[in-house]
Formats: C-alpha cells, sequence, structure tokens
C-alpha cells in the first residue's frame, strides 16, 4: 500500500493499482497529482515485482481533465510559466504511453480532457457503460493540444476533427466503435474484470512483452518528438489568450462565455 496527497496506490500479486484520489474535484489534474503520477508510473516501470499497472478514478468519476481552478490562477503567468505548465502534461502523457510494462485504465466514470487522454492512453481501457469521454477544450476557450497527438493516431485524422472540434461528449459504446475502448463492462464487475485481464498479461513473458511495447514505440518515436514539441508551444500559447480566459472564467461562474475572438457582423444597409 502507498499513497501521495493524490493518490492511492496498492501493490499486489504483481499489479500496481494507482487510484486517482481527489473525488470531491472529480479527480482533477493539479500540478501535485500530475507529479504525483508521472511519479508513481515511473516507479511501477521500475519495481521488479510489478508486471502490469491499472490505473482507476476514486468516486462516480474517473478524471475530468485539468483543474480549471488551477489554469484560472495561471491567468497572469509568464510565457515561460505557461509553458513549463505545459510541459507537465506532457510528460505524463508521453511517460504513461511510453510505459514498458502493460497498462490497464479501470475508467469509473467520466474520463474528460486530459483524463480521456489517461484513460486511452493505457494499452487497455475497460470501461462501464455509462462512462462519458470527451476533449472538451474548445468549449472553454482551449485546445486539446497533446492529447491530439495521440488522438490522430489512434483514430484517423477525420474522426479526431469530429471530437476535437465539437467538443461533444461520447458514451462508452462510441467510444468502442471508435476503437478508444477496448471492452465495456458492467459496472458492479469492472475491477474484477480488469484484475483478471491483468492476470492473464502477468502469464506472459515479461521481457516480449517490454520487448513488443518498445517496438511499438520507436515505430513512431521521432514523429511524436516533434508533434509534442509543436503541441507544448500551442497549449502555452493558448493560454495566452483573451477567449481562454473568458472560457475559464464563464466556466467557473456557470454561466455561457461572450468570446472575444468573435468579430460583431457588419450590418448590411
Amino acid at each position: 500500500m502507498g499513497h501521495s496527497a493524490t493518490l492511492e496506490i496498492r501493490s499486489e500479486n504483481g499489479v500496481v493499482t494507482i487510484t486517482m484520489n481527489r473525488p470531491e474535484k472529480r479527480n482533477a489534474l493539479n500540478p501535485a497529482m500530475i507529479e504525483d503520477l508521472t511519479g508513481a508510473f515511473l516507479a511501477a516501470a521500475n519495481d521488479p515485482s510489478c508486471g502490469v499497472i491499472i490505473l482507476t478514478g476514486a468516486g462516480p468519476s474517473f478524471c475530468a481533465g485539468l483543474d480549471l481552478e488551477h489554469l484560472e490562477a495561471m491567468r497572469d503567468k509568464s510565457p515561460q510559466e505557461h509553458r513549463i505548465d505545459s510541459e507537465r502534461i506532457a510528460r505524463l502523457l508521453r511517460t504513461l504511453y511510453d510505459l514498458q510494462k502493460p497498462t490497464i485504465a479501470a475508467v469509473n466514470g467520466a474520463a474528460i480532457a486530459g483524463g480521456m487522454g489517461l484513460a486511452t492512453l493505457c494499452d487497455f481501457t475497460l470501461a462501464i457503460p455509462k462512462a462519458k469521454f470527451g476533449y472538451t477544450e474548445v468549449k472553454i476557450g482551449f485546445i486539446p493540444a497533446i492529447v491530439s497527438v495521440f488522438l490522430r493516431s489512434q483514430i484517423g485524422d477525420k474522426r479526431s476533427r469530429d471530437l476535437l472540434l465539437t467538443g461533444r461528449l461520447i458514451d462508452a459504446a462510441e467510444a468502442f466503435d471508435l476503437g478508444l475502448v477496448t471492452r465495456i463492462v458492467p459496472q458492479e464487475n469492472l475491477m474484477e474484470e480488469t484484475y483478471r485481464l491483468a492476470q492473464r498479461l502477468l502469464a506472459n513473458s515479461p521481457s516480449a512483452l517490454q520487448a513488443t511495447k518498445r517496438l511499438i514505440g520507436e515505430f513512431t518515436r521521432s514523429q511524436l518528438d516533434r508533434q509534442i514539441e509543436a503541441a507544448i508551444v500551442a497549449n502555452a500559447q493558448a493560454r495566452d489568450t483573451d477567449d481562454f480566459r473568458e472560457g475559464i472564467r464563464a466556466f467557473l461562474e456557470k454561466r455561457s462565455p461572450e468570446w472575444p475572438s468573435r468579430s460583431v457582423p457588419s450590418k448590411t444597409i
């Protein structure tokens, strides 16, 4: 057993289970939780007794994405501080993607924005029927920069544009049809089925599993490096726009945003 301020970590029978534990904030990602998750993934990867890593959420949500109160507090920060904050989430997602031990997301509820990234970057994504997914960033004047890099390689350009430009929520069934969810599992069976899958993976050769994941990663590594750097720049720049400031404020104030970048149409005479 182990825990940090934001996580609960359990290790038994070759399986490390990492539970995001900010249920009162729908497990939203603040800087502490991002650092804790990155550290927990790396610790599990380096633990000789760990063969499989499971990620899930406490309470009714899996992960609501970046903590908007943190983003609001970042409003007047410097470009360099925005860059560092962007790099932090990029490092988390890249660390998860590059882990050479099998990873399973047990999606117990809504997985939104960066939370959808965490859920779908695992090797296996098991989700309950009422789980919701969505890259909702454009609705708050933000851009789904880093997650878009991975999404395009997962589902292709056209379907990525649908999700990223509409910001719509999809259910587990549609996520399954898109290939983003491996299996839909009844809520009461979610963890049981997740551990059953973990045991099946543990029966395989650890060195073969790691070599397979390393090889898959090598196929796109240089391309990924380039795309993620571009995404970090775009993410940091988006934080310095009037639309982003208005979008965050409107969300926290529970009102519709008035986008500064929307030009007023000229009157026709």
